[in-house]
């Protein structure tokens, strides 16, 4: 049995792990196309993210493709006639969520309290109280509304309800509210839920049906006073208009980890914006998350081997 590992998400000697604990596999990292398309004609398994449909389609013994991160939208992109495939594909989704909905909140405290002013005042060594008069925002008796009740998004109202935020959620399964959420309601309520909200946090994968969501219009359903924050994904929010939106007082704030390209490119708007923060798509990255997912793959692998039922199987079709 073979595995091509195409990626080294999960770090330089991770390989040399599975290698000791599966002695009857052969583990093969392939990190350029070339060495992808020499090594994938008896592979069993792919581990990582294929650099091309040629990869896949040469790999005629392929039964399992596992993505050692959560999002299988690119994947998916890569390689539409997968979801038409009997190829099993599984993610590693879980260990992702606490770091990412951590990070929702460092973004909620830096936009409600001048972070990045104060950041630059410490900078330059510069102490101004009366600057900071009436400029904070408490998140106590704010508004949270949250698209997609999935793992961040549970995570993120876990947390919120410790800063005494009411928290609502819309997503297209919905289920029964968690003790940290007052309501979860169908993708029918998402325009009502933007209009009542303080907090707008994006959670949800990027999809066909969640591709460029909050458009326009719906950025104008929040509250000039209103902060969104995207998390999970780019390409849901319309970034052009939340710019404008930004620019032009029709919103108080954003915190933006992931964006439609990436990296950002240097002429959007948003860098040089004092109401956003940014980070490179990078919340999750803890050591944490890192060795969850290698645990997951572990996993996986053992039942693959013994024919047992995968963790974390995606579905192909919807896209998570």
């Amino acid at each position: 049995m073979k595995v091509l590992m195409t990626n080294a998400h999960l770090g330089d000697g991770f390989v040399c792990q599975l290698q000791t604990e599966f002695p009857e596999v052969e583990f093969l990292t392939a990190m350029s196309v070339e060495e992808q398309l020499s090594a994938a004609g008896d592979a069993d398994v792919i581990c990582g993210w294929p650099d091309s449909p040629e990869v896949v389609a040469a790999a005629s013994r392929l039964r399992w493709i596992h993505c050692p991160g959560t999002g299988i939208d690119k994947i998916m992109a890569e390689l539409p006639s997968l979801a038409d495939s009997d190829v099993v594909l599984t993610n590693a989704r879980g260990p992702h969520a606490n770091p990412m909905a951590d990070h929702v909140l460092w973004m909620m405290l830096s936009l409600s309290h001048r972070g990045r002013q104060m950041a630059e005042d410490q900078r330059l060594g510069h102490w101004d109280a009366e600057k900071y008069s009436h400029a904070f925002v408490e998140l106590s008796g704010t508004t949270m509304g949250i698209l997609a009740l999935g793992d961040i998004g549970r995570a993120v109202a876990r947390r919120a309800y410790g800063f005494d935020i009411d928290v609502y959620a819309v997503d297209v399964n919905p289920v029964a509210p968690p003790p940290q959420v007052k309501e979860v309601w169908g993708m029918e309520r998402l325009d009502e839920l933007m209009q009542m909200c303080d907090w707008f946090v994006i959670t949800a994968p990027l999809t066909s049906e969640s591709r460029g969501l909050i458009d326009r219009r719906r950025i104008g359903l929040l509250r000039a006073s209103a902060y969104l924050i995207v998390i999970s994904r780019g390409g849901i929010v319309d970034e052009d208009a939340l710019a404008d939106a930004l620019q032009n007082g029709r919103l108080a704030g954003a915190g933006i980890d992931a964006t439609e390209i990436e990296p950002l490119p240097q002429e959007s708007p948003l860098w040089g914006l004092d109401n956003v923060v940014l980070s490179p798509h990078a919340s999750a990255l803890t050591p944490q998350m890192y060795e969850g997912r290698r645990q997951i793959f572990r996993e996986n692998m053992r039942r693959f081997l013994g024919n047992e039922p995968f963790l974390y199987v995606c579905d192909k079709r919807a896209g998570f």
